[in-house]
């Protein structure tokens, strides 16, 4: 690989203006675009050296054959430009976004000389005024039934409105009272126009004034014996709560703010959109993000911010807009969602508050979207087929490892080191052959990674000796009883977590245990990279390659089994060392664990802190103190 890209620029050729440039390839495809305050700067970044660059990013510019820029006024100028062209050419290695669905909105179309409330996925009906996104088509059908109680707005079709207009006869939802439009009879054009300015404030905001007044009215047509009317209005009010409450008040009735949740790994990203109008979760969009090079959150937060409002409507751009980390042209992002919605924009951080609390059930809910995306893409049949096959080939295998067996280390801070085993047939996981490590003695994580691999691969020869050893045709009794599963089969492809280091040192269990035959190779998380041993490079899988979604579903699965088998560890280890204390029993024990909520919380505990939990005297939260202590000084002395 040559050390320097033949169409990098002189030095001094790139400009030190803020601008957009883009990578095209030898065809004139573009490739990326992207936007810097500083142009010389930036690209500087793509033109160090290649064995410097992140995995993606070498690929990107190994496969460009050129470069190009335009210097533009401003920072704001340069994220419109870089938006712009990214929307024209949507170039492969920029973040690809995948909407999980096409969602329902609710619309009414204020450009109909009488408009309807309908339920559309068309966001581009002239004069329309849009709320949602809704999660299903039902909650929007349900939300205009209760609404068109209190306030009756035309419901049918445009054919049935100019039917009934010409003809003068109701329209048939008129009739049976679906439709309270002109075409009705009951109201005029006017006085169905001001209906529908009270439904559009009602929904910009749950404006609290019609529910006042609505309240007030019920209460004056009690006093004076109305009791229809009374009935009527409570009707009504009901119908207003019925909407309300299915948004509840998260923030203060005066807040319009875009909050969004990311969660995310090498390869994805998982988004949750919550918008929030009068303090209330109005909408929720969900996206799944595929990342083509590796870029910051920061960055990730920046195109998101120009994708979600770069064709917006200025209505639909809120006061306030919530992300996990401000991205570096924050005040230029403000400025230029200030000139889509004409008002200011605030770009904020969620620190404390309500809104931290919001913030943080939106990143818990991406965080289950990117799982479920992950799970689902490495459960589906052809996916999984496919992704033996590239694994396959990319590691030049004689056939399909339809049985892999991943290996993750795990310790804390060089002590309680254990390992887990986690197996995969046919693509998917069996857990009822995972199986974890104990590490009594280790120099390093490779020495542990061999100590492991030796205890494991020496069962291959033992149990299948133990099967040769059966003869089915000898006479007498039939042993019937059911074998304990330990590692009866033997693994096509052995994977470990970690780079070349933790491959030599499989590799060298593999060969001392005499077991050569058997595929091993590595996965490095932070490049995605995969190792085979004796190579002095890695195995670079695309990053859309099925077969490094199993890859990577397997590093994950086996880390999640390490961590949580030395959770289970630790845990065993102090309640041995307290139920040593006198007068200390099961109970109490639990109780200490769950009040203070971890092992070193409670180790760091005073004697009167142990002693505020019910049950635990003066004398016994003493005894519990000194034992923690003596083993703690028993675990220094050790270290």
């Amino acid at each position: 690989m040559a050390s320097a890209l033949p169409y990098k620029p002189k030095p001094g050729e790139i400009p030190t203006n803020p601008g957009v440039y883009r990578f095209r390839d030898a065809d004139g495809r573009i490739l990326y675009v992207g936007k810097a305050k500083n142009l010389r700067a930036r690209l500087s970044n793509y033109f160090a050296p290649l064995h410097t660059l992140h995995e993606r990013t070498r690929r990107m510019v190994t496969t460009a054959a050129s470069v190009e820029w335009t210097v533009v006024k401003t920072d704001v100028d340069s994220l419109q430009l870089e938006y712009t062209w990214i929307q024209e050419y949507s170039p492969p290695f920029n973040v690809r976004y995948k909407d999980d669905k096409s969602y329902p909105y609710m619309a009414v179309t204020l450009g109909d000389e009488a408009p309807r409330v309908i339920v559309t996925r068309n966001r581009k009906i002239r004069g329309a005024k849009y709320f949602g996104p809704f999660p299903k088509v039902w909650a929007v059908h349900d939300t205009i039934d209760q609404l068109i109680k209190v306030f009756p707005i035309r419901t049918c079709s445009d054919s049935s409105y100019k039917k009934a207009m010409a003809t003068g006869r109701p329209c048939f939802p008129g009739q049976i009272g679906r439709c309270g439009g002109p075409c009705s009879m009951k109201v005029t054009i006017e006085e169905h126009r001001a209906i529908v300015d009270d439904f559009v404030a009602f929904m910009s905001g749950g404006d609290q004034r019609f529910v006042k007044q609505l309240a007030s009215r019920m209460r004056e047509a009690a006093a004076a014996m109305d009791y229809e009317s009374a009935a009527d209005y409570r009707d009504k009010l009901q119908a207003m709560d019925a909407v309300l409450n299915r948004s509840a008040l998260v923030l203060s009735e005066d807040t319009d703010a875009d909050l969004f949740g990311i969660a995310e790994d090498e390869l994805f990203a998982a988004v949750q959109h919550f918008i929030v109008r009068g303090g209330r979760v109005r909408g929720i969009r969900a996206v799944t993000i595929d990342k083509e090079l590796d870029i910051t959150g920061a960055e990730l937060v920046d195109q998101l911010l120009q994708r979600a409002y770069g064709d917006a409507a200025s209505e639909d751009v809120p006061r306030q807009v919530l992300v996990p980390t401000l991205p570096d042209d924050a005040a230029e992002l403000e400025q230029w969602l200030q000139a889509r919605r004409g008002k200011k924009v605030t770009l904020q951080v969620a620190q404390r508050g309500q809104k931290a609390d919001l913030m943080r059930t939106a990143t818990m809910n991406a965080q289950q979207a990117l799982m479920l995306h992950k799970t689902r893409r490495s459960s589906d049949y052809t996916s999984r087929t496919k992704a033996l096959t590239d694994l396959q080939e990319a590691l030049e295998l004689t056939e399909a490892p339809l049985r892999i067996e991943c290996f993750d280390v795990s310790h804390l801070g060089g002590t309680g080191v254990v390992a887990s085993m986690v197996v995969f047939e046919d693509g998917l996981p069996r857990k009822d052959q995972y199986r974890s490590f104990s590490v009594a003695e280790t120099t390093d994580d490779t020495d542990s990674m061999y100590q492991v691999l030796m205890r494991r691969l020496a069962h291959i020869e033992r149990d299948e000796a133990e099967q040769e050893a059966i003869d089915p045709t000898a006479d007498g009794e039939v042993d019937t009883t059911r074998k304990k599963a330990r590692f009866a089969y033997r693994p096509q492809l052995l994977l470990v977590d970690g780079g070349k280091p933790q491959v030599e040192a499989a590799a060298r269990a593999l060969r001392d245990s005499g077991h050569p035959e058997i595929a091993l190779c590595g996965i490095a998380k932070r490049l995605e990279e995969v190792w085979m041993p004796g190579e002095d490079y890695p195995v670079i899988l695309p990053r859309t390659s099925e077969a490094l979604y199993l890859l990577q579903r397997l590093r994950d699965e086996a880390h999640r089994f390490a961590i949580t088998h030395q959770r289970k560890k630790r845990g065993r280890d102090i309640t041995t060392v307290l139920s040593e204390v006198p007068g200390l029993g099961a109970a109490r024990i639990k109780a200490l664990l769950r009040h203070f909520g971890s092992v070193s919380a409670l180790k760091q505990a005073t004697i009167d802190e142990i002693q505020e939990l019910p049950g635990i005297g003066p004398r016994l939260a003493e005894s519990v103190h000194a034992h923690l202590a003596q083993g703690s000084r028993g675990e220094d002395e050790g270290r």
